[in-house]
């Protein structure tokens, strides 16, 4: 092994000795990018992994008033600028970046593709669940490790065929069991 040089010195020009964007940001962005990834490409690269599992965003505070309403729904454009309006314009090299930015200046809002449905017959209310204390990660999966949220496939059937698994009535049967609430069928189906 050749020793290292010690009269080698490195010169970074001030113009790319900034923290933007970060490696983990460009790591993330091309994850959330991978369409040979399970996951949808949504209109903007966004990585939970990197925003809930590396900053540790709470989950309310993107899609909020899901202790409040029935859905969860989605963050707005203005919720994404909050944060992403202090970055330095260095950051819009990542094309999630610069694509956000176009939607907040033509006040466009963003078509997110959506990732988990439930029949039209099955009542969901996010705001009974997230108040009861069930944590998201319950039924979302842990997304503060995916750069790309999915729909799991691994369905399990009980011997009397309901599935059991992944946001389906045998699933949400058992977790109404195990927290002993409810397993009328009005409860979700009204």
């Amino acid at each position: 092994m050749k020793e290292a040089d010690s009269h080698l010195e490195i010169v970074i020009p001030k113009e790319f000795d900034t923290p933007w964007p970060s490696r983990a940001a460009c790591q993330s962005h091309e994850a959330a990018l991978d369409e040979d990834s399970p996951g949808l490409v949504q209109p903007i690269p966004f990585s939970h992994k990197h925003h809930a599992g590396k900053f540790g965003i709470d989950c309310q505070y993107c899609h909020s008033g899901t202790d409040r309403s029935p859905s969860a729904g989605v963050p707005s454009v203005e919720v994404c600028m909050g944060c992403h309006s202090q970055f330095p314009a260095s950051y819009d090299e990542l094309s999630g970046i610069r694509v956000l930015k176009e939607h907040w200046q033509e006040k466009k809002t963003i078509e997110w593709e959506q990732i988990h449905r439930l029949p039209e017959y099955v009542q969901f209310r996010h705001n009974r669940h997230v108040r009861a204390g069930v944590e998201c990660q319950r039924c979302h999966g842990p997304v503060e490790e995916l750069d790309k949220v999915v729909m799991q496939e691994d369905t399990v059937w009980w011997p009397w065929l309901l599935p059991t698994q992944t946001l389906e009535m045998g699933w949400c049967i058992n977790c109404h069991r195990e927290k002993k609430v409810s397993q009328d069928c009005y409860t979700c189906h009204y």
